[in-house]
């Protein structure tokens, strides 16, 4: 079975309704997805509705995004229960959001962007969604006449006139939060994290024996050593291998099912998919 198991749709920073990305995945012999959304597992009754529609296998999913220090170091999460653990972490996590979004704002402000809160919060699908990055770059984009990817790399990376790291939840915090709530827990797109090579060793390492499950050795950019590298160190850590493309809208790089990834039996077994 085909799987991609990181995806982004409306009820994030994606720009794909859950019934087109599933309706892209079984175009192309997917036969089993996960919307990680950022941050959130909102939606999740239209998403498993839109994959029964188009004869999907549909699993839970969000992608926490946590940090090491500076660092991005992503989450994922799967087969996750909304509950006590899950809604106590994410109502955190979205008061947070609101926090740092006002602090990019007053950042803009400061260098002469008129950005609002307001502009920002509509960028979103939803009122009741937390705040993401590329919502505040889309709104700053309008002033500066710019992408929302140029806006990123240029006010909001890290370093950036207009970056803000309030009340970024740790890798553990995001692994123990994943757990708490009955689910997997996988390190995404590690060939991302900006890290010397043997000090990015040493934290997957460190996440390993903390209790991670998985790795997402199979992703959209990863190079063909990459994907082998990260599969070897999953397999001398006894982590599983998971993959996704990261789609949050279809362009060169990104598209719903690439790369080809089969998850392995053991995997499916651990998620608790029946095929």
């Amino acid at each position: 079975m085909l799987a991609d198991l990181h995806l982004h749709s409306v009820y994030s920073d994606g720009l794909n309704s859950p019934d087109e990305i599933c309706r892209l995945a079984k175009a192309r012999g997917v036969g089993l997805i996960s919307i990680t959304d950022h941050d959130t597992m909102a939606g999740l009754d239209v998403k498993k509705a839109a994959a029964k529609r188009h004869g999907v296998a549909y699993l839970s999913g969000w992608e926490i995004s946590a940090y090491d220090h500076e660092e991005k170091i992503h989450i994922l999460g799967y087969g996750c229960v909304v509950g006590e653990a899950y809604e106590r972490f994410n109502a955190r996590r979205k008061e947070a959001s609101f926090a740092r979004a006002e602090d990019s704002v007053k950042k803009f402000n400061a260098i002469g962007v008129p950005l609002t809160l307001q502009n920002v919060l509509d960028m979103r699908s939803a009122p009741d969604l937390p705040v993401h990055t590329m919502h505040i770059a889309r709104a700053a984009a309008v002033y500066l006449g710019l992408t929302a990817g140029e806006v990123y790399r240029e006010y909001l990376a890290r370093g950036k006139a207009a970056n803000s790291g309030i009340g970024r939840p740790t890798p553990r915090e995001a692994i123990d939060c994943i757990h708490a709530a009955g689910g997997f827990a996988s390190i995404a797109h590690p060939g991302r994290i900006e890290m010397p090579e043997d000090e990015k060793k040493a934290l997957i390492i460190s996440l390993a024996d903390y209790g991670v499950d998985g790795i997402e050795s199979v992703y959209s950019t990863h190079t063909n050593e990459e994907t082998a590298y990260y599969t070897r160190l999953a397999n001398e850590l006894s982590l599983l291998v998971t993959g996704g493309s990261d789609t949050h809208y279809e362009d060169e790089v990104h598209k719903v099912g690439t790369p080809t990834f089969t998850p392995s039996e053991k995997l499916l077994e651990k998620l608790h998919i029946i095929y």
